[in-house]
């Protein structure tokens, strides 16, 4: 039996998923020593709220960074990332929007200006990807969703 055979199928209708749906949850627990290398650090995170997203935030937290969590509208699982965050010891703010939208986008780095003082770290995980069997059915408005939250949001 492959390590594929043992989980139960996994799909969701719904972009972005949500990981609390999921069984089993993801697991990305720590397994070895920590080196403390993010001490008085913060780092913003987009796509913050669940998979590598949460992952690396937790992580960065267990290094002793202060967290940003930035997602579109996944509410239970930023929740639950910031719990694990803050569990760490450490701050984590939620900023809820759409990369998409530029006001948006100062508005995150100004917050996290206003309740940290610094930034020092960006982690531009956020994505939007929208599967298709064919190349030929991918429609001009996901094309247009791609481009805008996987690469317009760097520049904006």
């Amino acid at each position: 039996m492959t390590k594929k055979d043992q989980f139960p199928p996994q799909h969701q209708n719904k972009q972005p998923g949500r990981e609390y749906k999921m069984n089993p949850k993801p697991d990305f627990e720590k397994e070895d020593l920590l080196c403390r290398r993010l001490e008085g650090r913060v780092a913003i995170i987009t796509g913050g709220d669940s998979g590598i997203g949460r992952a690396t935030a937790v992580r960065f937290a267990q290094e002793g960074a202060d967290v940003a969590i930035v997602y579109l509208e996944e509410d239970t699982d930023a929740r639950e990332t910031q719990k694990q965050v803050e569990e760490e010891g450490k701050r984590c703010l939620l900023l809820k929007g759409d990369l998409r939208n530029e006001s948006f986008s100062q508005k995150i780095t100004d917050q996290v200006l206003s309740d940290f003082k610094h930034i020092d770290i960006l982690i531009n995980n956020a994505a939007y990807q929208e599967e298709q069997t064919d190349f030929l059915n991918i429609t001009s408005d996901q094309l247009k969703k791609t481009f805008e939250t996987n690469i317009y949001a760097f520049f904006i």
